[in-house]
């Protein structure tokens, strides 16, 4: 016998569990039922509570019928075992569940897995899909973006309208056919992957990523011209921009010449856009240049991420997105979700 403040119910969930794990330890291949048909209103309460606390812990309660809802029919009651599975469920999916909100699909997939599967056919069923939709978010996130299909693919049906544009997105990312269409997807993905590794705190990773997003976008646009960044022409490199052979003999373009080589063979508002906004590139990118992922050992701070990335957003995605939609691909798709789907 144990006794506690009326209505304390801190005080008598506590006690309850402390009792819990001794008769746990005392009988370990015993079943413990919790019958909580008495009791006033708060014992009742704290017993529910610490009964979900442990899976070793059934609910039990008895009833019968009812005429209304004060108390049952003398001679009709019963002992009934109350299934608790799916509040346990949820409640043990929960912390996985919100790692979602940080866009840790990979921390949210490991602990899913590593939860007991429930005897319930239903109760399997969800947690495998928020497991393997984990899973899916996680290789988008890694650029994995076939294994993300793969899987997004079983639960179409379940992701609805509202995730019908991202799939598109993610088919053409998987896709490997139509690559003067992918080339932009894959930039626009890199862009929101950035904006990702920034809500996570984690500047340098971010701004990475934004050095990967300009060297990159101005290789795609002289590809388009049939300029390899990587092995040029000699005719193709104008007077005045400093690009020597390497070892081999190859002529290869850095990122601020690949931009100079843009404003010569592009023209229109993209040269203008390289040649007026040069200095500023320079500006940012030396934040990156500091960075331990680049040539430096000083952490990038999230001022200095929100400086460059405003940059980018206000300088370079428009014209990103003006010659992206030129190649056949519009600038839509949504950020990656932040809960799971109903």
């Amino acid at each position: 016998m144990r006794e506690v403040r009326a209505d304390d119910l801190d005080e008598a969930v506590r006690v309850m569990l402390e009792a819990v794990a001794e008769l746990e330890d005392r009988f370990p291949e015993a079943r413990i039922t919790a019958d909580y048909t008495g009791g006033t209103k708060t014992m009742t309460a704290a017993l529910a509570i610490a009964a979900l606390e442990s899976e070793r812990v059934r609910l039990r309660l008895v009833t019968g019928t009812r005429g209304d809802l004060i108390k049952v029919h003398d001679g009709t009651q019963s002992s009934l075992v109350v299934s608790a599975e799916g509040i346990r469920l949820r409640r043990s999916m929960a912390p996985y569940l919100a790692a979602w909100r940080r866009y840790a699909y990979g921390e949210a997939a490991e602990g899913l897995a590593r939860l007991p599967t429930p005897q319930t056919a239903g109760l399997q069923a969800d947690l495998r899909t928020l497991r393997d939709l984990s899973r899916a978010f996680d290789a988008w996130d890694r650029f994995d973006h076939a294994a993300a299909l793969s899987l997004c693919e079983v639960y179409r049906r379940r992701l609805g309208p509202v995730m019908g544009a991202s799939l598109k997105f993610l088919s053409l990312l998987a896709s490997v056919d139509n690559p003067g269409v992918r080339a932009p997807a894959w930039l626009w993905d890199l862009w929101l992957n950035a904006q990702r590794r920034a809500a996570q705190g984690r500047y340098d990773d971010a701004v990475a990523r934004l050095y990967r997003l300009i060297e990159w976008t101005a290789q795609w646009l002289l590809a388009g011209r049939g300029i390899d960044t990587s092995n040029l022409q000699p005719e193709q490199i104008p007077e005045g921009v400093p690009i020597a052979p390497n070892r081999e003999g190859r002529y290869q373009a850095g990122l601020f010449a690949a931009w100079q080589l843009v404003a010569h063979h592009l023209g229109g508002e993209t040269a203008e856009f390289a040649t007026r906004e040069r200095e500023h590139m320079r500006d940012h990118i030396l934040a990156r240049n500091a960075s331990i992922l680049a040539h430096g050992d000083t952490p990038v701070d999230r001022l200095a991420w929100e400086r460059f990335s405003k940059w980018v957003e206000d300088a370079m995605i428009p014209v990103l997105a003006r010659e992206a939609e030129k190649a056949g691909f519009r600038m839509t798709p949504e950020q990656l979700p932040t809960e799971p789907p109903a």
